[in-house]
Protein backbone atom coordinates (compact mmCIF):
# COMPACT_ATOMS: atom_id res chain seq x y z
CA UNK A 1 0.00 0.00 0.00
CA UNK A 2 2.75 1.98 0.95
CA UNK A 3 4.48 1.65 -2.56
CA UNK A 4 1.54 3.05 -4.33
CA UNK A 5 1.89 6.54 -2.29
CA UNK A 6 3.38 9.65 -3.96
CA UNK A 7 6.48 10.91 -2.20
CA UNK A 8 4.51 13.68 -0.83
CA UNK A 9 2.29 11.68 0.78
CA UNK A 10 4.85 9.46 2.15
CA UNK A 11 6.57 12.88 3.59
CA UNK A 12 3.52 14.11 4.91
CA UNK A 13 2.65 10.72 6.76
CA UNK A 14 6.15 10.31 7.89
CA UNK A 15 6.02 14.12 9.33
CA UNK A 16 2.43 13.42 10.67
CA UNK A 17 4.34 9.88 12.91
CA UNK A 18 7.00 12.82 14.03
CA UNK A 19 4.88 15.39 15.14
CA UNK A 20 2.64 12.76 16.83
CA UNK A 21 5.65 11.51 18.82
CA UNK A 22 7.14 15.36 19.51
CA UNK A 23 3.85 15.66 21.09
CA UNK A 24 4.04 12.73 23.37
CA UNK A 25 7.34 13.40 24.16
CA UNK A 26 6.83 17.16 24.89
CA UNK A 27 2.95 17.21 26.15
CA UNK A 28 2.61 13.70 27.31
CA UNK A 29 -0.89 14.07 25.77
CA UNK A 30 -3.67 11.69 27.46
CA UNK A 31 -7.07 11.52 26.38
CA UNK A 32 -10.41 11.05 29.01
CA UNK A 33 -13.20 9.93 27.79
CA UNK A 34 -16.36 10.98 30.04
CA UNK A 35 -19.68 9.99 28.25
CA UNK A 36 -18.57 9.09 24.94
CA UNK A 37 -16.24 6.02 23.47
CA UNK A 38 -13.02 5.89 21.07
CA UNK A 39 -15.71 5.01 18.56
CA UNK A 40 -14.72 4.55 14.61
CA UNK A 41 -18.35 7.04 13.74
CA UNK A 42 -18.38 10.00 12.37
CA UNK A 43 -18.47 13.09 14.91
CA UNK A 44 -17.40 16.60 15.52
CA UNK A 45 -15.36 17.22 18.41
CA UNK A 46 -15.78 21.41 18.99
CA UNK A 47 -12.70 22.60 21.28
CA UNK A 48 -11.66 25.09 23.36
CA UNK A 49 -8.77 27.58 21.80
CA UNK A 50 -6.20 29.06 23.99
CA UNK A 51 -2.75 28.23 22.10
CA UNK A 52 -2.19 27.01 18.21
CA UNK A 53 -1.02 23.84 20.01
CA UNK A 54 -4.95 22.79 20.69
CA UNK A 55 -5.56 21.12 17.34
CA UNK A 56 -2.46 18.55 17.10
CA UNK A 57 -2.81 17.92 20.63
CA UNK A 58 -6.55 16.61 20.22
CA UNK A 59 -5.73 15.36 16.32
CA UNK A 60 -2.60 13.08 18.35
CA UNK A 61 -4.43 11.53 21.23
CA UNK A 62 -7.05 10.32 19.02
CA UNK A 63 -6.52 6.43 18.00
CA UNK A 64 -5.10 5.92 14.92
CA UNK A 65 -8.24 5.05 12.93
CA UNK A 66 -9.67 8.05 14.11
CA UNK A 67 -6.98 10.01 13.63
CA UNK A 68 -6.79 8.95 9.88
CA UNK A 69 -10.36 9.92 9.35
CA UNK A 70 -10.61 13.48 11.42
CA UNK A 71 -9.56 16.71 9.52
CA UNK A 72 -9.21 19.82 11.28
CA UNK A 73 -11.00 23.16 10.16
CA UNK A 74 -8.68 25.54 10.13
CA UNK A 75 -7.81 29.16 9.05
CA UNK A 76 -6.59 29.42 5.16
CA UNK A 77 -4.54 32.65 5.88
CA UNK A 78 -2.51 31.03 9.01
CA UNK A 79 -2.25 27.67 6.88
CA UNK A 80 -0.66 28.91 3.73
CA UNK A 81 1.51 31.88 5.02
CA UNK A 82 4.84 30.10 4.69
CA UNK A 83 5.66 27.00 2.62
CA UNK A 84 6.29 24.55 5.25
CA UNK A 85 2.78 25.37 7.08
CA UNK A 86 1.15 25.45 3.54
CA UNK A 87 2.31 21.26 3.55
CA UNK A 88 1.43 20.31 7.08
CA UNK A 89 -2.12 21.82 7.09
CA UNK A 90 -3.58 19.87 3.82
CA UNK A 91 -0.94 17.81 3.62
CA UNK A 92 -0.19 16.24 7.27
CA UNK A 93 -3.30 17.70 9.21
CA UNK A 94 -5.46 17.26 5.73
CA UNK A 95 -6.91 20.52 7.24
CA UNK A 96 -10.59 21.93 5.71
CA UNK A 97 -9.04 25.20 5.54
CA UNK A 98 -11.23 27.73 5.39
CA UNK A 99 -11.33 31.83 4.32
CA UNK A 100 -11.62 33.61 7.81
CA UNK A 101 -11.78 36.58 5.86
CA UNK A 102 -14.23 35.92 2.62
CA UNK A 103 -11.96 37.64 0.26
CA UNK A 104 -13.84 35.73 -2.20
CA UNK A 105 -17.68 36.36 -1.42
CA UNK A 106 -18.51 33.39 -3.84
CA UNK A 107 -16.32 30.90 -1.20
CA UNK A 108 -18.95 29.48 1.73
CA UNK A 109 -16.43 28.01 4.67
CA UNK A 110 -19.60 25.92 5.54
CA UNK A 111 -20.23 24.44 2.33
CA UNK A 112 -16.61 23.29 2.67
CA UNK A 113 -17.28 22.12 6.17
CA UNK A 114 -20.54 20.10 5.08
CA UNK A 115 -18.23 18.76 2.15
CA UNK A 116 -15.83 17.35 4.49
CA UNK A 117 -18.58 16.17 6.29
CA UNK A 118 -20.31 14.51 3.37
CA UNK A 119 -16.82 12.78 2.47
CA UNK A 120 -17.19 11.00 5.66
CA UNK A 121 -14.69 12.68 7.07
CA UNK A 122 -14.95 13.85 11.31
CA UNK A 123 -13.86 17.13 11.66
CA UNK A 124 -12.22 19.20 14.97
CA UNK A 125 -13.38 22.72 15.59
CA UNK A 126 -13.10 25.60 17.29
CA UNK A 127 -16.73 27.74 18.17
CA UNK A 128 -14.95 30.56 19.25
CA UNK A 129 -13.89 31.40 16.07
CA UNK A 130 -10.46 32.95 17.36
CA UNK A 131 -8.18 32.00 20.51
CA UNK A 132 -9.35 33.27 24.11
CA UNK A 133 -6.96 35.81 25.23
CA UNK A 134 -9.50 36.50 27.99
CA UNK A 135 -9.84 36.21 31.85
CA UNK A 136 -13.02 34.41 31.22
CA UNK A 137 -13.32 30.44 30.24
CA UNK A 138 -15.09 30.56 26.62
CA UNK A 139 -15.73 32.84 24.32
CA UNK A 140 -19.32 33.25 22.92
CA UNK A 141 -19.68 30.35 20.29
CA UNK A 142 -20.02 31.81 16.97
CA UNK A 143 -23.15 30.62 14.83
CA UNK A 144 -21.21 27.68 12.82
CA UNK A 145 -21.48 24.80 15.02
CA UNK A 146 -25.19 25.37 15.36
CA UNK A 147 -25.68 25.65 11.59
CA UNK A 148 -23.47 22.61 10.63
CA UNK A 149 -25.66 20.77 13.22
CA UNK A 150 -28.80 22.09 11.47
CA UNK A 151 -27.61 20.29 8.31
CA UNK A 152 -26.17 17.04 9.06
CA UNK A 153 -28.28 16.27 12.00
CA UNK A 154 -27.17 12.61 12.18
CA UNK A 155 -23.82 13.66 12.89
CA UNK A 156 -22.83 13.65 16.83
CA UNK A 157 -21.16 17.10 18.21
CA UNK A 158 -18.33 16.04 21.02
CA UNK A 159 -17.64 18.73 23.81
CA UNK A 160 -13.48 18.26 23.78
CA UNK A 161 -11.67 20.02 26.41
CA UNK A 162 -7.88 20.33 26.33
CA UNK A 163 -5.85 21.56 29.14
CA UNK A 164 -2.96 23.03 29.91
CA UNK A 165 -2.47 24.04 26.45
CA UNK A 166 -2.02 27.97 27.11
CA UNK A 167 0.93 27.18 29.42
CA UNK A 168 2.92 24.76 26.96
CA UNK A 169 2.52 26.97 24.33
CA UNK A 170 2.08 30.74 25.51
CA UNK A 171 1.78 33.12 22.93
CA UNK A 172 4.97 34.54 20.83
CA UNK A 173 6.81 31.35 22.76
CA UNK A 174 8.18 29.80 19.59
CA UNK A 175 9.38 26.26 21.56
CA UNK A 176 7.14 24.17 23.56
CA UNK A 177 7.53 24.02 27.37
CA UNK A 178 6.86 20.65 28.87
CA UNK A 179 3.97 20.21 30.33
CA UNK A 180 1.27 17.26 30.84
CA UNK A 181 -2.21 17.76 28.41
CA UNK A 182 -4.82 16.12 29.31
CA UNK A 183 -8.03 16.25 26.24
CA UNK A 184 -11.20 15.64 27.70
CA UNK A 185 -14.14 14.34 25.29
CA UNK A 186 -17.52 15.31 26.63
CA UNK A 187 -21.33 13.46 25.80
CA UNK A 188 -22.22 14.36 22.18
CA UNK A 189 -25.14 16.83 21.68
CA UNK A 190 -27.37 17.58 18.78
CA UNK A 191 -30.13 20.28 17.65
CA UNK A 192 -33.01 19.13 19.51
CA UNK A 193 -35.80 19.94 17.22
CA UNK A 194 -37.34 23.30 17.85
CA UNK A 195 -34.37 24.35 19.40
CA UNK A 196 -33.74 28.01 18.89
CA UNK A 197 -29.95 29.31 18.03
CA UNK A 198 -29.25 30.73 20.68
CA UNK A 199 -30.16 28.25 23.01
CA UNK A 200 -28.27 25.40 21.35
CA UNK A 201 -24.96 27.65 21.55
CA UNK A 202 -25.90 28.33 25.15
CA UNK A 203 -26.42 24.57 25.71
CA UNK A 204 -23.29 23.62 23.84
CA UNK A 205 -21.01 25.97 25.31
CA UNK A 206 -22.27 24.82 28.65
CA UNK A 207 -21.27 21.27 27.56
CA UNK A 208 -17.35 22.66 26.53
CA UNK A 209 -16.99 24.82 29.49
CA UNK A 210 -18.11 21.98 32.48
CA UNK A 211 -15.14 19.99 31.31
CA UNK A 212 -12.99 22.50 32.20
CA UNK A 213 -11.10 21.44 35.70
CA UNK A 214 -12.73 22.57 38.24
CA UNK A 215 -9.73 24.80 39.20
CA UNK A 216 -10.07 26.94 36.29
CA UNK A 217 -13.57 27.08 36.18
CA UNK A 218 -13.14 28.46 40.27
CA UNK A 219 -10.33 31.02 38.56
CA UNK A 220 -12.34 32.41 35.95
CA UNK A 221 -15.90 32.54 37.69
CA UNK A 222 -17.31 29.81 35.27
CA UNK A 223 -21.49 30.17 35.77
CA UNK A 224 -23.25 28.25 32.83
CA UNK A 225 -25.82 29.98 31.38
Amino acid sequence: MLASLSPRRLAARATGHALTLFARFIAAPRADWQGVEPEDRQRVYFANHVSNGDMPMIWTVLPAALRRKTRPVAAADYWLKTPLRAFVGPEVFNCVLVDRERKNPDDDPMARILAALDEGASLIIFPEGNRNMTEDLLLPFRAGLYNMSKARPDVDLVPTWVANLNEIMPKGEVIPLPLMCTVTFGAPIRVEEGESKDAFLARARNALGNLAPEELQRETGWQPA
